[in-house]
This record gives C-alpha cells, structure tokens and sequence, in this order.
C-alpha cells in the first residue's frame, strides 16, 4: 500500500461537528464515527436512524444444512415442537429469522448437534457465499475462513463436491472450523492454519477459481451484537484493519486464475475498509475489475466520494447493508473478476 500507517491515520480523520458530538453523547457513540455517517448520508434524521437501529437486537438466524437435511420443511417441524418461532428469508430458501426463542438454546438441541443446521448471528452473513456462486467444478479459496460460517455455506452451495481450500491464522477459530466441518458433514474442505497473505507462495498464483475474502474486520456493522463496538474501534484501528485487508485483497488477487472471480466483504460499514481498500488495491495492481452481483435484495449502492476520499465510479457496483435500512447488520460486499 502506497499510505503509511501515520498517512492513513490522518487521511482518515474528521472535523467533528457540534451536531456529531451531541448524537455521540445521547447514543454513546465515539464522536468521530457519527461525524462519518454523516459524511456517508448527508441526512442528520436518517444518521441517528442508523443509531436507533444499532441499539436494537439482530434476531439470530439459521441455515438449513442440505447436506444432512433433504427438506428444510422437516427442521422447521421440529424446531417448531421445541417451541422455536421461524420466518423464513425470501431470498434464500434454506434460511430462517428466529422469530422466538424455543425451549432450550438454539447451539444445544439434538439438530444442532447432529449438523442440521448452522447458527448465524444475523442474515446478512449468507450473502457473499451465495454472490460468488461457486460451482462443483471450482477450487475456491476461503482466504479468512473463521470458525466456517461461510466454508460450510460454500460446501452446502457446491453439494459438497469441488476442492475448498479454508485459511485462517487464528489456532481457535482453526479447531473451530474442524468442528463444524464434521458436525455439518462437509467433505471437500481442506482446513489449515496459515496466515493468508502466504497462500500465493504456498499454492502458486492462479491456483484457485474463486477466492471469498472475508477479511478481518472491526466489526462496525455488528454494534447490534456487540455493544462496546460503539467506542472499541479508534481511528489508528481503522488504519490498521485497512492495511491488513489490502494485504488479504491482494493476495486473493494472485490466488485466483485469470477471469476468476473473487468476493471481498466486510461486517463492517467504515468505508475505510471497504471502498478505500477496495479503490486502492485497483489502482494499485492494476488486475482487476469491479462486477455487478445479483441483486438479492434492494442494496445501498457502493459509495464514490466520502469525507476527503474519492473513488472510480466502478464501485458503485459494490454493494451495502445497513440496520436501518435492510433490517440486518451492517455489511459491504464487493465482486472482483481478474483481468
């Protein structure tokens, strides 16, 4: 990246207004990141929607595993005897909203256990697995994988066919995968912990079709989950993430083959983290186009100018979702294809 960590400190730094600092005080938001709503939406009514928004609860979701399940139908049946409440997701028909809490934890019934069905902290999550539309026939690369909320998605969308390469550094979130592989009856996974920056020295470049980067965030977009989000997350820790995501972003970049496709998202609304990181590393390699993704729902467009940041107008074609706005929490996502 072309910034230093002290250029991107004061690139992203913003005058805080009077109005800014009174709406930081009432919500118990840190002044700085109500001014950059504010630079996002020009609309001091629909900032503090966004924070009303932020204190209310994300209902936890579900998603049916069909490796292990032939009719969601059936999940919803028993989950129902245990007194859970589910409302199904329009946009994909193997998810469901919690509506109301059963007899016991949703991480503690027998179907949890027996792999049919993963817990989601909000429905936002399915979006980048079902964007990058893997196939059986694609090596894809789970570049930040986690505990495998994604990886499995990824395994469930491919029927458990094709190669899924799962890379995270993180010795806990590792076991955790390994986990869930065999709890959800996944089969075509590879887990192994590495740092991701390494895997085009490891693999060669180009070794992959599709990469989903999910990259390490702040988490700005899950305040609903997370309370002590609203003041955690400084200015030189956006500088910092920022730096680690370009660095993620360009190695899926070399990962992936030419005219392969890789998905960059983020659970956080800080355009620092998504347009900026996104911006820079196309003006900086020069190897890759924005692309439309399928519009599953009515998204907030990718932003072109924000506070004293610019960006091609390709990114327009990324997209956002917002608390307020879709009744999720807070995500950017952004497809890449490689030239």
């Amino acid at each position: 990246m072309r910034f230093s960590l002290s250029d991107l400190i004061d690139l992203f730094s913003v005058n805080i207004s009077m109005r800014a600092r009174s709406l930081a005080g009432k919500y118990g938001f840190r002044d700085y990141m109500v001014e950059r709503y504010y630079n996002i939406f020009n609309d001091w009514l629909v900032v503090e929607e966004l924070l009303k928004a932020f204190d209310a609860p994300l209902p936890k979701s579900i998603r049916c595993n069909l490796l292990k399940v032939r009719s969601c139908d059936y999940l919803v049946s028993r989950l129902s005897d245990l007194g859970f409440e589910l409302l199904g997701v329009d946009w994909c028909n193997y998810a469901f909203k919690v509506v109301k809490e059963g007899l016991v934890s949703l991480g503690a019934t027998h179907e949890f256990l027996a792999g049919m069905y993963y817990l989601h902290r909000g429905v936002a999550t399915l979006l980048p697995p079902i964007m990058l539309r893997p196939s059986s026939s694609d090596y894809v690369l789970d570049l930040a994988s986690g505990a495998g909320g994604k990886t499995t998605h990824l395994a469930q969308l491919m029927g458990s066919d094709g190669v899924i390469v799962a890379v995270d550094v993180n010795r806990l979130k590792v076991r955790a995968l390994r986990s869930n592989l065999e709890r959800l009856g996944v089969s075509n996974v590879v887990a192994i912990r590495m740092d991701g920056r390494k895997v085009p020295e490891v693999f060669g470049e180009g070794f992959f079709t599709k990469v989903l980067l999910d990259a390490p965030c702040t988490a700005e977009g899950l305040i609903q989950v997370d309370k002590s989000r609203k003041v955690k997350t400084g200015v030189e820790d956006l500088a910092r993430a920022s730096i680690l995501q370009y660095e993620l972003l360009i190695s899926a970049l070399r990962s992936v083959q030419s005219s392969g496709y890789v998905l960059y998202s983020v659970c956080s609304i800080a355009p620092e983290e998504g347009e900026f990181v996104v911006n820079s590393v196309i003006e900086d390699c020069g190897c890759a186009e924005v692309v439309d993704v399928p519009r599953l729902i009515n998204f907030y467009e990718g932003l072109v100018e924000f506070h004293r940041l610019k960006f091609s107008n390709e990114l327009r074609k990324c997209v956002r979702v917002f608390p307020h706005i879709h009744g999720m929490e807070g995500f950017f996502i952004c497809l890449l294809r490689k030239l």
